[in-house]
């Protein structure tokens, strides 16, 4: 059985690996991920090398290889289930929920995981907009256009679908702000050299910083009529 280590190295690759797009990640992009040192996260590179779930090569990075891959998806599959069933069955809020799904995806059985997911009606997503895999590997709800909020221009109506950042505070910024994962709004404007993106919500403008708004994913919608 993989341990703890091996286990939130393999998801935090596979993190990285989808965000940015190209299957190498660097080794101080992963300890950046994981506030470890270079020196650490090499160390283990190489037993996940040793392990066969990942090739490192030196100066160049680590990718996962199929092992690798599915140990990743299943304990996103964990982590993600566990935040949704946390949040819909005990009321925790959506920033409450990371730490807690981070220590038990470790314990819980795979059987255990596929009765929340049939309690939870097999969702979609997470409570942050996150893909949720099935048991196969497959990502549901993976396959929609997403685009940061930044990329909008006034006058799109948009849905909030995925927020990348979940540090606790900036989920209670977007709380506080009346953003939430579903929440449809209309971009008024989109001002780069001011650093602003102005979406309005109902009779409300909010006025969001364009690092705040790089980190919202967006489903660009028809105008509502």
């Amino acid at each position: 059985m993989p341990s703890l280590t091996v286990e939130n190295y393999c998801k935090a690759i596979f993190q990285l690996s989808t965000r940015t797009g190209t299957a190498w990640v660097t080794t101080g992009r992963l300890a950046e991920a994981l506030s470890l040192t270079p020196g650490t996260v090499t160390s283990m590179l190489k037993t996940l090398s040793e392990s066969d779930l990942a090739e490192y090569r030196p100066y160049e990075g680590v990718r996962l290889n199929r092992s690798g891959r599915s140990l990743a998806l299943r304990m996103l599959r964990r982590h993600r289930l566990i935040e949704l069933f946390l949040v819909r069955t005990l009321g925790l809020t959506w920033d409450e929920v990371h730490e807690e799904a981070e220590h038990m995806e470790h314990a819980v059985s795979d059987s255990l995981v596929d009765r929340m997911d049939a309690y939870l009606g097999h969702p979609e997503a997470d409570p942050h907009g996150d893909p949720i895999p099935q048991a196969d590997g497959t990502m549901r709800g993976g396959d929609r256009d997403r685009v940061p909020l930044t990329a909008c221009h006034g006058g799109q109506t948009v849905k909030i679908a995925q927020v990348l950042q979940q540090g606790p505070e900036f989920l209670r910024y977007l709380t506080d702000a009346g953003l939430e994962i579903g929440g449809m709004g209309r971009v008024d404007s989109n001002d780069p050299q001011a650093g602003v993106v102005q979406l309005r919500l109902g009779d409300r403008s909010i006025p969001i910083g364009r690092s705040a708004a790089e980190q919202l994913l967006v489903e660009v919608c028809d105008p509502v009529s």
